[in-house]
């Protein structure tokens, strides 16, 4: 049965036939003409889409295999989601390697794309951490991959936008904590070049730094913010391991987005602001370290009906100051800005995938409200200022970037091209390369 879908982004629509997938020791569907593996549909723009076609949805593949609590090894089906890996490990003194800002995705949609956390110049991406991996192809054939069996395999695969096969189990490497626990510290900085001394003074001592920043704010203060470093705790005396806090949700779409430019300056300012001292010192749970909108159920509706574009990009370190500043500028002038603006800089791990995102640089995410035509134009013109300083969009969070600039950003397209299983596609794929 056909069914209109969306993205967490809810843009755009899509309509495509829906196949729930339960056991991965079955065989695929055949009588598709297209198909995509769909995880829990957290991806912004249309990688998670197959319009016309069918998504295999590989959500309740969701068995724990077996876990090695001495070494931390875990091997699970794809359809597991981080929340529920977090709350099996960490009792046991484990935790992921590495998460993006949300629990709620699958491990075959982390190895799909490659996802990046606040801990990449310690850790690198996801796909670093991926011991090996069963890719079932839709002639029957199923590949265990990993770095010896199968490397050119396993390197399409992370970051591969589920376009080579289903992932059906997975192994993954975790790393040892002492409990629930961060420590962190919180800095109020006024600038983009504060940001960056901030920034690169902290990659040796800390494992996770992220900053938020004002991107309504222009001249002086363009670029301000707020600045978190943070590492895993030791013991705590409150060691209990369950979530800090009740989840609240947003319990309708409103007509007209919530996001707008008088709202929009009224919280960065209040955000900014909230913080009276230029540092503090904080104990906290995980859970609003590392997933501080996961404590909103379904976030996404405040944005209305015709939903958001979230933007990714990064840019070489020689130019990360410069184009940063000249990208915040375009932002503040086109009077649509973000709340959720998040900078942080890359290191220099190289990503597993053919297709991966993160290269060493500065990141920028930010989430915008789809306006039509005006928010489509803003974003080619990050688009033109990104490539023109050699740098990068981020597929998974992408929904209209052109061809041209996806070629450039991603070299090795053509090449990862040769892996795709013949029956899978995706909206996004038949965007930029068609």
């Amino acid at each position: 049965m056909s069914k209109a879908g969306q993205s967490w982004g809810r843009y755009p629509n899509a309509t495509q036939a829906i196949v729930p997938l339960t056991d991965r020791h079955a065989a695929l569907p055949t009588a598709a003409a297209t198909v995509l593996p769909y995880g829990n549909g957290r991806s912004y723009g249309d990688s998670c889409l197959n319009d016309g076609g069918t998504l295999l949805h590989a959500r309740h593949m969701d068995r724990f295999i077996r876990f090695d609590t001495q070494r931390g090894v875990l091997e699970c089906e794809a359809g597991v989601l981080f929340s529920e890996i977090l709350d099996l490990v960490v009792p046991q003194g484990w935790f992921l390697p590495v998460t993006p800002g949300t629990k709620f995705v699958t491990v075959g949609g982390a190895i799909a794309n490659d996802v990046h956390g606040k801990n990449h110049h310690k850790a690198g991406t996801f796909g670093r951490h991926v011991l090996e991996f069963e890719l079932l192809r839709s002639d029957g054939s199923r590949r265990l991959c990993s770095p010896q069996a199968n490397p050119e395999w396993f390197a399409a695969t992370i970051g591969g936008l589920g376009l080579t096969g289903l992932l059906t189990r997975a192994t993954i490497q975790l790393r040892r904590v002492a409990g629930p626990w961060m420590s962190a510290e919180v800095y109020r900085f006024r600038d983009l070049p504060e940001f960056f001394q901030l920034s690169q003074a902290s990659d040796r001592d800390y494992e996770y730094t992220v900053a938020w920043i004002d991107c309504a704010s222009q001249g002086k203060a363009l670029g301000r913010g707020i600045f978190t470093r943070a590492n895993h705790a030791p013991a705590h005396p409150d060691s209990r391991p369950g979530a800090p806090s009740r989840r609240l949700r947003v319990p309708f779409t409103p007509p007209i987005s919530l996001i707008n430019p008088l709202s929009l300056n009224a919280f960065n300012t209040l955000y900014y602001h909230r913080q009276r001292d230029r540092v503090s010192h904080v104990t906290m749970h995980y859970e609003p370290h590392f997933y501080p909108l996961d404590g909103i159920g379904d976030w996404n509706r405040i944005y209305g009906p015709r939903g958001f574009m979230q933007y990714q990009c990064v840019v070489p370190p020689a130019a990360s100051l410069e184009c940063m500043e000249t990208l915040l500028n375009a932002i503040a002038a086109s009077g649509q800005g973000s709340f959720l603006a998040v900078l942080k800089q890359f290191g220099d791990m190289p990503s597993p995938g053919m297709l991966s995102f993160p290269r060493p640089g500065a990141t920028l995410a930010l989430d915008f409200p789809n306006r039509g035509p005006s928010t489509l134009a803003l974003l080619d013109r990050l688009d033109d200022i990104v490539a023109g300083a050699g740098g990068s969009v981020y597929p998974a969070k992408d929904a209209r970037m052109p061809a041209k600039y996806f070629k450039q950003y991603f070299p090795a397209w053509e090449i990862f091209s040769h892996f795709i299983d013949p029956t899978f596609s995706s909206s996004f794929w038949r965007r930029v390369t068609e």
